[in-house]
């Protein structure tokens, strides 16, 4: 095998690591981009998506394969799940965020931290319950799949790229429109990837160069307004409806949403520390 076989191999299993980001609860398709040594590539290509294009559109295509299989592979555990463990499920959700919690405080003042940052997250973390709870009133639980939901999803995906951190899968969630998003890439359903192509499109498109505008000019405010959203929608997915699995939802289930927390609890912490030893 040729180098550039090698290498084209090498940046095919990184986007396959990287899609999983947009499938796994609590693990985000930026953070595992800067684990890997291509975050800064992809914003510059993104900021500036004219300048050296022929030769970013090649480097970028065996990774966007790779992120495009990573996704379809975890879609059929993840819809088996759902499927069937709703509830624990959730909770190793809620277990992941909580592991990758630290690590995000951390990433929010690492260019230091006042008052106002503080005050920031805490309005912003109120005022996104408050916005996400009549959200979940107005919509009686779940969003319709749609094509503009789905476009709205592929937005969320494409925001944890530009944002590292930030996982989108606990909002999908709160909108009941992980596990359908899990079905549709599972059984390759068009009318849910093409919007959802199209709406990561957009938002990569239009949002990269202004995120990296904010965080040049105000990274703590932007970084704390982003942990309050994370932790408000973070406290809305807790499962409040413990026989949504079983009718008679005993201490044996309640142990495995205990061991399922603690578990995503584990995998949060373990792929933090790896971003921080690769960053």
């Amino acid at each position: 095998m040729t180098n550039a076989m090698k290498d084209w191999l090498l940046r095919f299993i990184k986007g396959m690591f990287i899609g999983s980001g947009f499938i796994l609860p609590g693990v985000s398709g930026g953070a595992l981009a800067a684990i890997f040594g291509i975050y800064e590539r992809i914003i510059s290509f993104l900021a500036h998506i004219t300048r050296n294009f022929k030769e970013n559109v090649l480097f970028f295509i065996p990774v966007g394969l790779g992120g495009l299989f990573g996704m379809f592979i975890l879609s059929f555990g993840v819809s088996f799940a759902l499927g069937n463990y709703q509830t624990i499920v959730l909770w190793f959700f809620v277990g992941c965020i909580l592991g990758t919690a630290p690590a995000l405080w951390k990433e929010a003042g690492k260019n230091g931290r006042t008052n106002r940052d503080i005050i920031i997250m805490a309005v912003t973390f109120v005022a996104a319950v408050i916005f996400l709870y009549v959200i979940e009133d107005s919509i009686g639980g779940s969003l319709t799949p749609s094509f503009l939901n789905w476009v709205m999803s592929g937005a969320l995906i494409a925001l944890g790229v530009i944002v590292p951190g930030l996982s989108p899968s606990n909002f999908l969630a709160f909108f009941g429109l992980y596990k359908p998003m899990s079905d549709g890439i599972k059984t390759l359903d068009f009318s849910v990837l093409i919007p959802l192509a199209i709406g990561g499109v957009i938002c990569l498109l239009s949002l990269s160069k202004i995120m990296d505008a904010i965080f040049q000019r105000a990274y703590p405010q932007m970084f704390h307004f982003i942990l309050g959203v994370v932790f408000a929608s973070t406290i809305m997915i807790i499962p409040a409806n413990f026989s949504v699995d079983y009718a008679g939802f005993g201490w044996l289930q309640y142990l495995w949403c205990v061991i399922s927390c603690v578990a995503g609890a584990a995998l949060g912490k373990w792929m933090s520390r790896l971003e921080e030893t690769y960053k």
